[in-house]
C-alpha cells in the first residue's frame, strides 16, 4: 500500500461518452470541459460531472436556455 495523497479533483475522461446517452432523450452526449458538464442538445440539459463522475440524473441536469 502507497503512501499518496488523494486528488479530490478526478478529470472526467471522455472515452466514457461512447457509453453514455441522455436519460431524457436517449441521444448523444457533448462534453464541455470548461463547465464540467455532459450537454443532451436534444433534451436541452446539461448534467454536472463531480470529481471526474457523471451525475445523470435529471433532477441534477441544468436547463439549457432556448
Amino acid at each position: 500500500m502507497t503512501d499518496q495523497p488523494l486528488d479530490n479533483k478526478t478529470e472526467f475522461d471522455p472515452a466514457m461518452l461512447e457509453a453514455l446517452v441522455c436519460p431524457v432523450s436517449q441521444t448523444t452526449l457533448h462534453y464541455d470541459a470548461q463547465k464540467q458538464e455532459l450537454v443532451s442538445k436534444a433534451a436541452s440539459l446539461a448534467f454536472p460531472i463531480r470529481n471526474g463522475i457523471p451525475v445523470m440524473l435529471v433532477d441534477e441536469a441544468r436547463k439549457l436556455d432556448g
